[in-house]
């Protein structure tokens, strides 16, 4: 497979493009950056993708409970 965009690694993943995106901001993540012309594109390998895929397991959607009250 060769390199996705962003939105595309997001949906493969099962996350949203501005969870990947602040991933990225928070420094989780340090995809490949290809400038042409003068737009910068990230480029994802299958490598990359992989560590995603471990933020998204070690971090994304933490089972949250309730306190509930029994009765």
């Amino acid at each position: 497979m060769g390199p996705l965009s962003t939105e595309e690694v997001a949906r493969e993943v099962g996350i949203g493009r501005s969870t990947l995106e602040l991933w990225i901001r928070q420094g989780k993540l340090n995809p490949k950056v290809l400038q042409i012309g003068r737009k910068n594109y990230r480029v994802w390998t299958d490598r990359e993708i992989e560590k995603v895929i471990a933020v998204k397991e070690k971090t994304y959607r933490k089972r949250r409970t309730k306190n509930k009250k029994k009765a």
